[in-house]
């Protein structure tokens, strides 16, 4: 009989023979022993009835070589398995809901959510079969059918069975699984979990104060969060012993967790203490420009904090939940106009000064804020001096909020001049997405150098060694610090080369830089990420589009239509853009499908302005008309409403196709709708730009795979021969659908 063991991973393990051997309270006690808190009422009852159904229904295995885990930890999820057997090399997740003689659909799936965990992310249930085995104890006992997923991966669809019925349906399973040999599965307790995260699922471990190795990859050859994380925590220990001010200049691919590093910066810089949880007066905070992202960060937060309140037994209502939330999660917007109440205006001579009838100095903070790291995400989409100027001028958007005429400075150097106020010790952190200026008025990562450069020289630079790659200030980071007064260190460490997003493929970033850059490379990148089983489909049809999400998500695997901003012609597809505002955001993110304002309903679409930094596990990507592919001179071209482009069938050889093989010969056509009756041409470089790189946030926002949807158009034609709608010509989108498909992408 071997030994009972804890672990932090899970509250008691044993053998067979130990377990069923042993008195039920002496299990009750070191379940007990192993809890983290004071196990509530409902818990204790809970654990009883499990272990003394366990007890009777794994009698006929005790001698074998199998196991048993109370509490197994899931980090991605945040939630335990009540029970996991392993029983002749087969894994067995069990949730029990003791006293309900009904099964949930939230139920079902919460234990298939638990099977496909360990599937994807337990290196040692990779080719093991996992059976979810959801049981209400009142639940009647029949007939079961025993059906592996459709999708050959060892997972069983979820059965549901009463406490009478437990027995016989694990003896069928064996049976159906023909598991005629004896034994557990070796060091599967102790196996590598190396989950991926949502940024959602991430904030919400690290609000439980997690460290990141619990919810990301940790391969050293492979996934770098733990080392950018501790290059930055030792830039801020250097700053405060030094007594000096730095900014660090994080750079990544898409998804490669940029924003999980911030948080996580964010919450071990601020909560430091003994017990993990204790504020300190070195706490840090975390900005953002990006609306929906925080608004969805901070209500999951809120949701999860509150929930976990009240399993525990303590009062305290959303809105509480909320504000603590916000201590450290913030829209940069609010942290930038608590710093503009504190200055003088009329702003004289173009420089700005404190007011010390509008602020009070503080200490070390000077008149600075409290905070002496600030860490600003996607800090590429920060103001230029042109905008901030106009909007602080009239007041805001709407013309209501504190209007400051003749502002001097862009965001980033009001930011850094904020940092700058303290008296002591400051760190910036800015987390950089490199192409992923989607707005007007965005200054990019430049703007940040040139302020550095021209007004702060004191401030100690450590810069990533990427940032000098084309898509960050356009290749001009050297140029713009070549005269530079201040200390700059390039540090590798400073760079995310591994997309987290997507668990499946870490070539996706790749593939989507070359289809976008009509790069000859991308038809080998495509296979590379097929085969690493991360699908990526090419349809005309919503209808299709829509199915092909639905067979792809399991349990609660989150599903959603994205369309660019500029995108017009959506209606007659069924397709509606999720209208502005965070709190629409919000519900399309974190509400489950029983909700109809959930992306998983397929009908609201949101934009790369609402999706920007959050994800999706699949996502359909609807390509509208306004970026188009142009051939070269000679074939049928964007606009064109005839030739081969438009009429030929699918995979024809045409002169498209040809010319769509020759990747350095095409360009993009960008047009805009004039909101009536036609596509205009957009030949602004900038704003073209922008649009480029809307695509490559929505062609990056999902975790394991994406439906391309360029739609057919309508070619039917009036009587006088003009077309029905002209402002959907099939040639508008023929193009863009040949180039995609010359690629191999596969066509559903």
């Amino acid at each position: 009989m071997s030994a009972v063991r804890t672990s932090p991973r899970y509250l008691y393990s044993s053998d067979f023979g130990g377990f069923v051997a042993a008195d039920p309270m002496s299990v009750l006690g070191q379940l007990h022993n192993a809890y983290h808190g004071q196990a509530l009422t409902t818990t204790d009852e809970a654990w009883q009835a499990e272990v003394s159904l366990l007890q009777r229904v794994l009698r006929p295995w005790r001698d074998e070589e199998a196991e048993v885990l109370f509490e197994y930890d899931i980090p991605r999820l945040g939630k335990r398995i009540d029970v996991v057997l392993l029983l002749r090399g087969m894994v067995f997740c069990l949730e029990f809901k003791v006293g309900q003689s009904s099964a949930l659909q939230a139920d079902v799936e919460q234990v298939m959510d638990y099977a496909l965990d360990l599937k994807n992310f337990h290196r040692r249930s990779h080719d093991r079969r996992i059976v979810p085995i959801l049981i209400p104890t009142q639940y009647p006992p029949h007939a079961q059918v025993f059906q592996p997923s459709a999708y050959d991966d060892l997972v069983y669809n979820p059965l549901i069975v009463g406490q009478d019925g437990l027995g016989s349906l694990l003896q069928g399973l064996i049976d159906h699984a023909h598991a005629h040999t004896p034994g557990s599965i070796e060091r599967w307790a102790v196996s590598p979990y190396v989950p991926t995260p949502t940024i959602i699922e991430a904030a919400r471990r690290l609000y439980e104060n997690h460290s990141v190795d619990d919810i990301t990859r940790h391969e050293a050859d492979q996934a770098q969060t733990d080392a950018t994380i501790a290059y930055i925590l030792q830039v801020i220990s250097t700053s405060k012993e030094r007594n000096q001010k730095s900014i660090c200049f994080v750079t990544g691919v898409p998804g490669a967790g940029k924003t999980l590093v911030g948080l996580d910066v964010a919450v071990k810089q601020t909560y430091q203490g003994q017990d993990g949880m204790s504020a300190t007066d070195d706490g840090a905070v975390y900005l953002s420009g990006n609306g929906p992202l925080v608004a969805v960060l901070t209500e999951a937060l809120a949701r999860d904090n509150y929930r976990k309140c009240r399993l525990q037994g303590r009062s305290k209502n959303m809105s509480d939940c909320r504000r603590e939330v916000g201590k450290f999660i913030q829209v940069i917007h609010r942290y930038r106009d608590n710093m503009l109440a504190k200055i003088k205006t009329p702003i004289v001579g173009g420089s700005l000064e404190i007011d010390p009838l509008k602020a009070d100095e503080n200490g070390q903070s000077g008149y600075g804020e409290v905070e002496h790291v600030a860490i600003f995400d996607e800090a590429q989409r920060s103001w230029t001096h042109n905008r901030l100027a106009n909007y602080l001028k009239r007041g805001g958007t709407y013309g209501n909020k504190m209007k400051v005429a003749d502002f001097p400075l862009s965001e980033a150097a009001f930011l850094i001049w904020s940092l700058d106020r303290r008296k002591d010790w400051a760190t910036i952190v800015c987390l950089v997405g490199g192409g992923q200026e989607i707005n007007t008025g965005e200054a990019g990562i430049g703007e940040w150098i040139r302020a550095l450069s021209d007004s702060f020289s004191n401030w100690h630079i450590y810069i990533s060694s990427q940032l000098t790659a084309p898509e960050y200030a356009e290749g001009r980071v050297q140029q713009l610090l070549a005269n530079s007064e201040n200390e700059v260190t390039y540090a590798d460490a400073l760079h995310l080369s591994v997309s987290l997003r997507s668990f499946r493929s870490e070539q996706l970033s790749a593939f989507v830089h070359a289809l976008l850059s009509f790069d000859a490379q991308a038809p080998a990148l495509y296979r590379q990420v097929a085969e690493r089983g991360y699908p990526i489909v090419l349809t005309r049809s919503m209808d299709v589009a829509r199915a092909w999400l639905r067979r792809q998500a399991r349990g609660s695997e989150q599903t959603g239509v994205l369309v660019t901003k500029v995108a017009a012609r959506f209606k007659p597809l069924a397709v509606n853009i999720l209208a502005q505002g965070d709190d629409n955001a919000v519900h399309w993110f974190l509400e489950d499908r029983t909700d109809v304002r959930s992306s998983n309903y397929l009908e609201d679409a949101a934009t790369e302005i609402q999706v920007q930094g959050l994800e999706l596990d699949y996502a359909c990507v609807l390509w509208d008309a306004d970026m188009r592919v142009v051939y070269p001179r000679g074939d049928a071209g964007v606009g064109s409403s005839e030739g081969p482009c438009a009429t030929a069938e699918p995979g024809a050889e045409t002169p498209c196709a040809a010319a769509a093989t020759a990747a350095a010969s095409l360009s993009w056509g960008y047009w805009k709708f004039n909101g009536h009756t036609a596509w205009i041409p957009e030949n602004n470089p900038e704003t073209q730009r922008y649009m480029l790189n809307a695509y490559r946030v929505l062609l990056t926002r999902a975790r394991q795979g994406i439906v391309i949807c360029v739609p057919e158009g309508n070619g039917r034609r009036l009587a006088g021969g003009f077309y029905e709608d002209p402002t959907r010509q099939p040639a508008y989108y023929d193009s863009t659908f040949r180039y995609l498909q010359s690629l191999g992408l596969q066509t559903i």
